[in-house]
């Protein structure tokens, strides 16, 4: 008989003990999954369920029936892992289990890892080139946020999220936190360019600037078809060198813009078509030429009548000969006749 009230006053104290914990840590209405074993040894927990965003860590605290440390264990440690003081830790989205076992009972706690949300400034950039731009992001969890871009020849994408254009094209720049990303189209405009001449009349050693407009920072790129006649470095200064046709184009991004250059033929002309002189004289001869370039003077028969650099003829002996002058592939002659 007193072996019989001994066990009985003993499930009693356990069964006060039960409801005096309960009393204490479920006063929010938690419905509780407790499992017992026969002899009453049980787990109680200050939470049956949890939602936890990506990085949280929260503590689960639990009482046991024989006042010993449980142990904890998740069902799932890539979703929530729990160390052996209850700390749990959310690491990726979905739900689990974490369990505060003792020998003969345990209970559980559901934990809901929330999806980590992104929300974008912008969904599609559109930029000149050397133009920037800041995408912003903000997230549930408020963690860092890293870049990326898809093409960095088009578009780069710094730490702090700043875009720089670089040339024509498309790039997705990628935001990620938490392993969840989003995604913003980069569109990189073609500039608009003109230049200052569609087309230019030159003669030969001629120069002409010409110039460039466009809503691009790039630097324009100068280019001839035709280097023998009319050559252009990268400042567009154009110099004819001989007579005949070229196209001088500039670039700029992809997009380009072209100059037609004639390099005209000089018109080369003496005074007289005939001139006499007495051996021994020297006379300067009267040429013009169009180009204003100072032409290249030869003689047909230098022993009757030489001819300078200068264009200043020398009587040599008697008899006939030809002066001549010539300018970029046109040549005049007058004839001299020395007595």
């Amino acid at each position: 008989m007193s072996e019989f009230l001994s066990k009985k006053r003993k499930v009693l104290r356990a069964a006060a003990l039960c409801i005096t914990v309960m009393m204490l840590f479920l006063s929010t209405n938690q419905s509780a999954t407790v499992f017992a074993a026969s002899n009453v040894e049980f787990v109680i927990l200050n939470s049956y369920s949890k939602t936890m965003k990506i990085g949280d860590e929260q503590y689960l605290l639990a009482i046991t029936s024989n006042g010993k440390k449980p142990s904890f264990s998740s069902s799932d440690s890539k979703i929530a892992s729990v160390n052996t003081y209850g700390k749990i830790t959310a690491k990726k989205p979905g739900t689990v289990k974490i369990t505060a076992k003792i020998r003969n009972g345990e209970a559980s706690c559901t934990v809901k890892v929330q999806k980590t949300k992104l929300q974008l400034s912008a969904k599609e950039i559109r930029l000149e080139n050397g133009q920037s731009a800041r995408l912003k992001v903000s997230s549930s969890t408020g963690h860092p946020v890293t870049y990326k871009s898809s093409k960095k020849s088009i578009a780069t994408v710094d730490k702090d999220g700043m875009i720089t254009a670089r040339k024509p094209g498309s790039a997705v720049i990628t935001a990620t936190v938490d392993k969840i990303s989003e995604s913003c189209k980069v569109t990189v405009k073609k500039p608009a360019v003109s230049i200052s001449k569609r087309s230019v009349s030159l003669y030969r050693k001629q120069t002409v600037r010409l110039t460039v407009k466009s809503t691009s920072v790039s630097v324009p790129k100068w280019k001839s078809n035709k280097k023998s006649v009319a050559s252009v470095d990268q400042k567009g200064v154009v110099t004819a060198v001989k007579n005949g046709s070229a196209i001088i184009t500039v670039t700029v991004d992809g997009v380009s813009k072209s100059c037609e250059v004639t390099v005209k033929k000089p018109v080369v002309k003496f005074a007289e078509s005939e001139i006499t002189m007495a051996k021994g004289e020297v006379r300067k001869v009267n040429v013009s030429v169009s180009s204003g370039n100072k032409p290249v003077f030869s003689s047909s028969n230098s022993s009757i009548a030489s001819v300078d650099e200068n264009g200043v003829i020398s009587a040599n002996e008697p008899g006939k000969a030809y002066i001549y002058a010539k300018e970029d592939g046109v040549k005049s002659r007058q004839r001299v006749i020395v007595t």
